[in-house]
């Protein structure tokens, strides 16, 4: 048996507004932008590398929605971003002006930092130690 994820949804106030941010300032590519409905549009992106999983953009209809916009996990850390070149990816935060809300750090598993997306969603920015794996298990 197999499974993975696919897609992984972040709700957002404003579709081009979402893309602009994850295409210009993380350097996401955008997988599709298909409009279903006048008010609905079917929006994925994705690090570079990425394999399996992209992000849907999912443009919030409801006050319920909306309310959940920058705060999916109750403050807690989202998404967990990997990358091969910690210092390229954390100077690249810091030249498009993204918020850190905690900067580096050596743990035993790696080095990481956490930032936050047009939204206030917290992510780690993490490049895992030669010897930890992606399935290194932490609190955060």
């Amino acid at each position: 048996m197999k499974q993975h994820l696919a897609h992984i949804a972040i709700v957002v106030d404003d579709y081009d507004k979402a893309i602009e941010f994850y295409t210009q300032k993380l350097h996401f590519i955008l997988l599709e932008d298909v409009v279903l409905s006048d008010t609905k549009r079917w929006v994925l992106v994705s690090p570079p590398g990425a394999t399996e999983c992209s992000i849907l953009l999912a443009r919030a209809a409801t006050d319920e929605q909306k309310s959940r916009i920058g705060n999916q996990t109750g403050g807690r850390v989202f998404l967990f971003l990997c990358t091969d070149n910690f210092e390229r990816d954390y100077q690249n935060l810091l030249d498009n002006k993204i918020k850190i809300v905690r900067g580096p750090s050596i743990e035993p598993y790696g080095t990481v930092a956490v930032f936050e997306d047009l939204y206030g969603n917290l992510w780690d920015l993490i490049e895992y130690g030669r010897s930890e794996t992606s399935d290194v298990r932490r609190e955060t």
